[in-house]
């Protein structure tokens, strides 16, 4: 049943803060061979020599890009990709597989489009934003306000801003400075007065390609409709506007339908002695309703899922439980992360030794990202040049749990030298296991060489011909030898709890 396009978005998500993304990353810390690294060396070179030739990742990969596709939370398509995941752990020998029940919400784009009226004539590439209302069925007329950033959108009046639609242009920074300006974008807006929101898309890349992705509504605002558009169109918006009027018209009939009963898909390998102990790893299932969802996040899924069946295809059987999740609704809730840990008791969670998240593409692995650690800069003022400085990281600066956690690490990367994946960075985690970490859990995640991930990602353009082979082979090996030396060795990580988790 279709609610209507100004029905309150889930209360828990208006409490969500994004956070701006780090700088890129400096060198990390190199691998350093010792008598770890000698133990596993003999399991680890097998892990790679199966990884080199791996035909079923890809494979079962394909088969999710090619012949499910897109699965936005809600679909009949998702819930296709639950069940067909829930399968091939079966069939792969994974124990204990279920489908953990999560409700999640369901958005509907409909039709939209968006064009420029006045002073030229020109349909414009866009793609609403997930989570946006409906225009009212004629759509929205009404002159552009053009502003780089909130700064100038802030030093305008209520007065100038009131009807007319904010095209914000606020260049490229890096993914997490371009998705404050999606996210928050519509309600600093809607505060002044605004009817509508164009963001230009979250991406380096000018191939007039419009990436989507979800906003937040802020409940003391009025909710008005947002779209992202194409790196053209808002650097055109920005020429136009600067002669004079521009016009534009915007129409989406973007909705809500009723929440849908999907689950997390879940499965493991048990652990030889300490079974109740747990590493656990996966990315998300779902995607938006725009390209395959390949890189985000079926290249995640796939690889995590890979790497723990490469471990029983070899017969490896760690001390403890490693366990794949292919968790549900990270695109536009986070309901399967937290729904996955809620169903533990609290010291089910603490039995967790590690959490692996992999959601940042399968481009070629450098290392392994651990932890929370490092400092996030805020967004550059406007007219800045993109950041380019990585990050200083200094370990002397942490706990002498936490060194000795990165000095675990650096003996297991250097397993990985065969791959060219051998160092530790400061910072590894992700949405889906954010609430775990937030209870001490400690966080991981491959570190990637991250050239074209956004230039993909939320977009048409992210299918499975940008995943390239032996770049997901080398993930699908990383994966594979990190959470086997983790789920075997006597020692554990460090978390690093919030301070205010409940």
């Amino acid at each position: 049943m279709k609610s209507s396009c100004t029905a309150l978005w889930l209360a828990a998500l208006l409490s969500v803060t994004p956070t701006f993304a780090q700088r890129p990353a400096g060198p990390g810390l190199p691998a350093i061979s010792g008598l770890l690294t000698e133990h596993y060396r003999a399991d680890a070179a097998r892990i790679l020599a199966a990884a080199e030739t791996d035909q079923d990742g890809y494979a079962a990969l394909t088969y999710l890009c090619d012949r499910i596709g897109n699965r936005n939370s809600g679909s009949p398509q998702l819930n296709a990709a639950v069940q067909w995941g829930a399968e091939l752990m079966r069939k792969a020998g994974f124990e204990n597989v279920t489908i953990q029940p999560v409700n999640v919400p369901h958005w509907v784009r409909g039709h939209e489009q968006a064009s420029i009226l006045t002073p030229v004539p020109r349909q414009l590439h866009m793609l609403g934003l997930g989570m946006s209302i409906c225009t009212p069925a004629e759509g929205i007329t009404a002159p552009v306000i053009f502003v780089h950033d909130f700064t100038e959108l802030d030093a305008l009046s209520t007065d100038a801003v009131r009807g007319k639609i904010v095209v914000y242009n606020p260049g490229w920074h890096g993914y997490g400075v371009g998705t404050n300006y999606r996210t928050n974008g519509a309600s600093r807006a809607a505060a002044k007065g605004a009817v509508a929101v164009l963001v230009r898309s979250a991406t380096g890349l000018v191939l007039e390609t419009p990436h989507t992705g979800r906003l937040l509504y802020d409940a003391a605002q009025p909710r008005i409709p947002a779209a992202a558009i194409s790196v053209e169109d808002a650097l055109l918006i920005e020429r136009l506007a600067k002669d004079g009027p521009v016009q534009i018209h915007l129409q989406m009939d973007a909705h809500f339908e009723s929440d849908v009963q999907s689950g997390n898909v879940v499965g493991e390998i048990r652990g030889s002695e300490r079974p109740d102990e747990v590493i656990v790893l996966g990315g998300h299932i779902d995607s938006w309703d725009v390209g395959q969802g390949a890189q985000d996040d079926g290249s995640g899924i796939m690889a995590t899922f890979e790497a723990v069946s490469l471990l029983h295809k070899l017969g490896l059987h760690p001390k403890r439980t490693v366990r794949v999740v292919f968790w549900v609704n990270e695109e536009n809730g986070g309901a399967g992360g937290e729904a996955y840990r809620n169903l533990l008791s609290p010291s089910a969670v603490q039995k967790h030794t590690a959490a692996i998240e992999m959601d940042g593409g399968a481009e070629r692995p450098l290392g392994i990202g651990y932890g929370s650690f490092g400092a996030r800069p805020g967004p550059p003022l406007a007219g800045a040049a993109p950041v380019s400085k990585p990050l200083v990281f200094d370990p002397k600066t942490l706990t002498t749990a936490q060194q000795k956690s990165f000095g675990t690490l650096q003996q297991i990367a250097a397993l990985l030298q065969p791959i060219g994946a051998d160092r530790v960075f400061p910072g590894g985690g992700g949405e889906d296991i954010g609430p775990l970490v937030a209870r001490g859990v400690p966080s991981l995640s491959p570190h990637t060489l991250g050239e074209h991930y956004f230039d993909w990602h939320h977009s048409e353009a992210d299918t499975l011909d940008k995943v390239d082979l032996s770049d997901f082979r080398r993930n699908i090996a990383l994966l594979a030898v990190t959470s086997y030396v983790l789920a075997d060795i006597d020692d554990k990580l460090e978390g690093e709890p919030s301070p205010d988790a409940h």
